[in-house]
């Protein structure tokens, strides 16, 4: 039986109904990881989960140790990853409260440490990530996400964008063009870190705000807050579906 391991973002610093067994702090050779490593049971099912940003909330997109993350959830016995990850819309269907299974992803960082294969290795490896999300893994979502009822998008280009700020309109404007439907700011490294790994990863996104010029007003902590509330609870829904 594959043991799944949740990557919990802003909103999802912790899984209720989720049975503790034991907390794991790996030593790493990429230094500290974001959290103890929760082994448990969720849904009747083993599961590991991680806290992207701590807990409580404590580290900025930009400063998340990724690939200490990814490196402890494999050495902890992790066969597949579901990330869960707070997002603004870009696209007119992706309103507050819309869940998105991303497909396809576009890096906007820089400056994070975003490979394994550096430093002193035995040769150069070119990882394929024409699909940066795993197909099986993905349908499990979205056959999820059609029992629960939720108002979903089996599709989404995911933006990823340094932070800690949010984007100007122009930024966005920007990122339309390119074919962006969604942005947030921890999809990459994440996402080909794990792939360099060999671990299955996939994505379910929550639209907690239009993006910069998609909405009314000026973008506000008051109104994700609320929209997290309410998604989060969609959220754990889906995955105790997906995990059952």
């Amino acid at each position: 039986m594959t043991v799944h391991a949740i990557i919990g973002g802003t909103g999802l610093t912790e899984l209720s109904g989720f049975v503790l067994q034991e907390r794991l702090l790996m030593q790493t050779p990429y230094g500290p990881q974001s959290a103890e490593i929760l082994r448990g049971e969720y849904a009747g099912r083993e599961v590991l989960f991680l806290a992207r940003h701590g807990h409580p909330h404590r580290l900025p997109p930009h400063q998340i140790n990724y690939r200490a993350n990814l490196w402890a959830l494999k050495q902890a016995g992790a066969q597949a990853i579901i990330a869960v990850n707070a997002v603004g819309g870009i696209h007119p269907a992706m309103g507050s409260g819309h869940l998105c299974v991303a497909h396809q992803i576009i890096d906007y960082t820089h400056g994070r440490e975003h490979t394994f294969f550096e430093g002193d290795i035995e040769h150069v490896t070119h990882v394929d990530f024409s699909y940066p999300y795993d197909e099986a893994l993905r349908q499990r979502l979205i056959a999820a996400l059609m029992a629960a009822g939720y108002s979903f998008s089996s599709h989404g280009v995911y933006g990823c964008t340094q932070g800690p700020r949010l984007e100007t309109v122009a930024e966005i404007t920007r990122m339309e063009r390119d074919g962006c439907d969604i942005v947030g700011m921890t999809g990459m490294p994440e996402a080909v870190l794990a792939r360099e790994l060999e671990l299955p990863y996939a994505c379910l996104a929550l639209v907690v705000n239009p993006a910069a010029g998609k909405g009314a007003s000026i973008i506000t902590m008051a109104e994700i807050e609320a929209a997290l509330v309410e998604g989060i609870v969609k959220v754990r829904a889906v995955l105790a579906r997906v995990l059952a």
